[in-house]
């Protein structure tokens, strides 16, 4: 078999990936752009990616295409429509960063809640070494424990997170985008509900349609002034823009971001302007990548490949 890995630099240097040697040539790319891939995969019979695009454009003369194995959960890069008329089966991975994403949620969330890169400044400039007294809160900070904390996304990761808000002290509420959410352990309540009520909003739902844009100016002027907002889902659930204007014009007090509309963030993202770390973090979408969740992700996509090799589905994605 011929398989093309495509973005073999989104795994990262520290983890091993000669395991899919067993199943044919492997040829590597460390990543590559839309313009790159249509000529990369023409003689692939599998295809292995993470956000390169899969579509009519990029796959129409790889005649022998087969099976696309996707390093990740989300599978918007794929026009499956296509690949199904086309009979190319698509498969990702399923619950491998729950433990990563959720631990990047709280330390997003502890950095601007406590005001974390001010008072480490703070010390670091000499003016805590200046001062008489032994402490200093000039930026003063709450506890979780009492807050409302708001989710939007009930999968594994909004449930995890939901958990450990819940044993800091916190009421936990959630909005469901798709009204299916079948989660009965915390409260479900309407968007206008959970923007009202909450301290803490972070969003772990896929992007559709229905999420899309969710985050825009009209919904942040429903949240509280003092509200946190972390999302560490997808760029485009939040617009940008508005985010910027909300922020400048303190409708809420702070934003934890680890995606973007566009990624990298680009030269025209108003978000890139805003300097000062006690209202804004912004992370390079890498909640997912701890060592352990990288690893879990080459050992499930090659365990798609085997059960494909033995003519089985495993995690394929449809329609």
């Amino acid at each position: 078999m011929k398989i093309v890995i495509l973005e073999r630099d989104s795994l990262g240097s520290d983890v091993d990936i000669s395991c899919y040697e067993k199943f044919g040539d492997v040829t590597v790319y460390g990543n590559t752009l839309e313009h790159q891939v249509a000529d990369r995969v023409r003689d692939a019979e599998i295809i292995m990616g993470n956000k390169a695009p899969m579509n009519e454009l990029t796959l129409k003369d790889a005649s022998s295409l087969k099976l696309i194995c996707l390093f990740s959960t989300g599978y918007d890069c794929v026009d499956l429509q296509y690949c199904q008329g086309r009979g190319i089966k698509v498969t990702n991975v399923v619950d491998y960063c729950t433990d990563a994403v959720s631990q990047h949620t709280f330390a997003m969330l502890f950095y601007l809640l406590e005001h974390l890169r001010h008072y480490d400044d703070y010390v670091k400039s000499g003016a805590y070494g200046l001062q008489e007294r032994f402490s200093n809160f000039d930026q003063p900070f709450t506890e979780l424990s009492g807050k409302t904390w708001g989710i939007v996304g009930m999968g594994h990761i909004g449930r995890k997170v939901a958990a450990i808000a819940q044993a800091f002290g916190c009421q936990v509420i959630f909005y469901s985008a798709s009204g299916r959410s079948t989660c009965t352990e915390y409260r479900q309540v309407d968007l206008d509900t959970l923007l009202a009520s909450s301290d803490i909003l972070s969003l772990h739902c896929p992007l559709s349609d229905r999420t899309r844009g969710l985050i825009n100016k009209n919904s942040l002027a429903r949240m509280k002034r003092s509200a946190i907002l972390l999302n560490v889902a997808r760029g485009p659930v939040i617009n940008n823009a508005d985010l910027y204007w909300a922020l400048q014009n303190e409708e809420i007090a702070a934003a934890g971001l680890d995606v973007l509309e566009r990624e990298p963030i680009t030269s025209d993202n108003l978000l890139g302007r805003i300097q000062d770390s006690n209202k804004l973090l912004i992370t390079p979408h890498m909640a997912w990548a701890t060592r352990e969740a990288r690893t879990r992700i080459v050992e499930e996509v090659f365990r798609n490949l085997e059960a494909y090799m033995q003519g089985m589905d495993r995690n394929v994605v449809s329609l």
